[in-house]
């Protein structure tokens, strides 16, 4: 019975990341509409989502700590339940992020100098599907799509190292362009931390799966 209890426990657990997951691919969707259309309304949107996604940290955060004093789960099991609670803070991290890139759209909603650089788009679109892919993997128990996602950071920084030169040329040439070259500088350091988060998710479902620590 204690068993069955346990797992019953785990499942609502699994879906409670899943339903985190699924908050932040929203998120991320709406920061990929509103960076392209500098849409500073829906900027606020995904600000004031930011919200749910941090009670829903805190909901998991409390039932991972309920099972481990409860249950008192095997080693297997004490290792996916601790592993939970660093994944949901690695996700609500990312969606902190999504917060941060929206208060630069709005700013830049307000610059009229501004040009997206060049690779911006192929730089959210390979972050966002780092993070994707990561919750995929945790879903599905997969421990080669947390590979791939591991894999492709370094993509992501070599997009940020050269959006960033792009940048600072940009700002060298002309100097009314450097408001919103700052604001989008900032974008991508995000969209680099945000890759870092997706790959820390990765290693732990990693560690889920393997029993073995990535040093």
């Amino acid at each position: 019975m204690t068993r069955h209890i346990f797992m019953q426990e785990l499942r609502e657990l699994n879906q409670h990341v899943i339903r985190m997951g699924s908050l932040l691919e929203q998120s991320m969707n709406d920061v990929i509409v509103a960076l392209e259309r500098l849409d500073a309304d829906l900027a606020n949107q995904i600000i004031k989502r930011d919200d749910a996604i941090d009670e829903l940290e805190h909901q998991i955060e409390k039932e991972c700590i309920a099972i481990i004093a409860k249950q008192q789960p095997l080693a297997s099991d004490l290792r996916k339940v601790t592993s939970i609670m660093k994944i949901v803070t690695d996700i609500e991290r990312i969606a902190d992020h999504c917060a941060d890139i929206s208060e630069y759209i709005i700013l830049l909603s307000q610059q009229s100098d501004g040009v997206a650089p060049k690779n911006l788009k192929e730089m959210v679109n390979t972050m966002k599907g780092m993070v994707i892919e990561t919750i995929d993997s945790f879903v599905e128990v997969d421990l080669e799509k947390a590979n791939q996602v591991i894999a492709k950071d370094d993509i992501v920084d070599n997009y940020f190292a050269s959006i960033s030169d792009e940048l600072t040329q940009i700002m060298l040439e002309k100097k009314e362009a450097i408001p919103a070259s700052v604001s989008y500088l900032m974008i991508i350091k995000y969209l680099e931390r945000m890759a870092d988060h997706a790959t820390n998710i990765a290693e732990w479902i990693e560690y889920i799966i393997t029993g073995k620590m990535i040093e």
